[in-house]
């Protein structure tokens, strides 16, 4: 039988109203991008540029006051923050060609893409229950789709087959983005990976601007009608990112992503008690069935905590012994203070020591860096 206090652990609360919380700042975010649209600004990567920006100032004022060496190498960041980037522009710039439902539907790809590439690279194993609870969850979504489709809201697009391969292709590199995501916030460290993805974030956008969006920029007239939505956007999205890698290093990217198929459901709640708009009752039942997917996936991780924590705790166990071994080579310089010859090759075996762990940890970061991200960027 099962055992429902299971289904109702500190963590799968946590984990559920976390990601609940994440799926209303991404339906805030398509609210302030739907009033963008309507003045006529058509700035994907100028409204991201600012979250980029927002990260690297706040995270890195934070890096910088711990003055602590980066765990991850820094051209990870690069290949990381590139795919974040294109992630979110080629998912906006569909909008242009394809319908609003065959976005909602393709965007799923990228539940099977991080079920696969968290089962490759991160070794994480799922159980029956956890696969039943992401069919329960797509079913959920794919009643939305119906759902439009019976309501009559469904329209074609200019290019929808050109639309769906950039639904698809953005998909992928979400799916790409958040597993390296949650590998590094579990093996290296959450404000560097803020910090250095905003870094980068912000050259790559500020590239694109330069080159896509410059003339956009320049029509742009500023009024607080535009401004307000702009900035909305940025600091729901800043707020997005922030708490990302608290669920991704909790309960993984598959959560993250599973969560988020509520967005398009709180939308409609608020298209209904904000603009009074009525809506079809397939809505009301899609919710119900991502709600109750989620419940079942996130439900009984007692169970898998052992399997889920060789992979979680190997950055734990790094980042300790780096310490620790930081910490014993200031103990050793201390006592050797004073000492002659004896205290000198002390000193010198101690560093030469810590030296070569800290070496072999990099190493071992690295190649472990290498097998993950190096394979997806191809």
């Amino acid at each position: 039988m099962v055992n429902f206090k299971q289904f109702w652990t500190k963590k799968t609360l946590v984990g559920l109203g976390l990601g609940q919380f994440l799926s209303l700042l991404i339906t805030s975010t398509g609210f302030s991008s739907s009033e963008l649209a309507k003045r006529g600004i058509n700035a994907p990567t100028s409204q991201s540029f600012l979250n980029y920006v927002l990260l690297s100032v706040v995270y890195g004022s934070v890096m910088l006051y711990r003055r602590q060496a980066l765990k991850a190498k820094w051209y990870y960041y690069v290949i990381l923050g590139l795919v974040d980037v294109e992630a979110n522009y080629l998912v906006v710039k569909a909008y242009q060609y394809t319908s609003i439902t065959s976005v909602m539907l393709l965007d799923c790809w990228s539940i099977p893409s991080v079920m696969l590439l968290t089962y490759i690279f991160l070794k994480t194993k799922y159980r029956y229950r956890k696969i039943a609870g992401v069919i329960v969850c797509v079913a959920g979504l794919v009643m939305v789709v119906f759902s439009d489709v019976h309501a009559g809201d469904r329209s074609g697009g200019s290019n929808p087959r050109k639309g769906d391969l950039l639904v698809i292709a953005g998909a992928t590199l979400y799916a790409i983005s958040n597993v390296s995501e949650e590998f590094l916030v579990k093996n290296a460290d959450r404000v560097e990976l803020m910090s250095f993805l905003g870094l980068f974030g912000a050259i790559i956008s500020a590239i694109q601007i330069s080159i896509v969006e410059r003339n956009e920029l320049k029509s742009i007239h500023w009024t607080a009608g535009a401004a307000f939505p702009f900035l909305g956007f940025s600091l729901a999205m800043f707020l997005f990112y922030s708490f990302v890698p608290v669920l991704l290093k909790m309960s993984g990217s598959t959560m993250l992503n599973l969560s988020l198929l509520t967005s398009d459901m709180w939308a409609v709640v608020i298209r209904i008690f904000a603009y009074h708009e009525k809506v079809d009752w397939m809505y009301f039942l899609a919710f119900v069935a991502v709600a109750v997917g989620l419940i079942i996936y996130s439900g009984g991780d007692k169970d898998d905590d052992q399997s889920r924590a060789d992979v979680a705790d190997q950055g734990t166990e790094r980042s300790k012994h780096f310490d620790e071994e930081a910490g014993f080579d200031n103990l050793s310089r201390g006592n050797t203070v004073g000492s002659s010859k004896m205290g000198d090759m002390s000193r010198h075996d101690c560093m030469t020591s810590s030296g070569g762990r800290e070496t072999i940890e990099n190493t071992s970061i690295g190649k472990d860096m290498q097998a993950l991200l190096i394979p997806l960027s191809l």
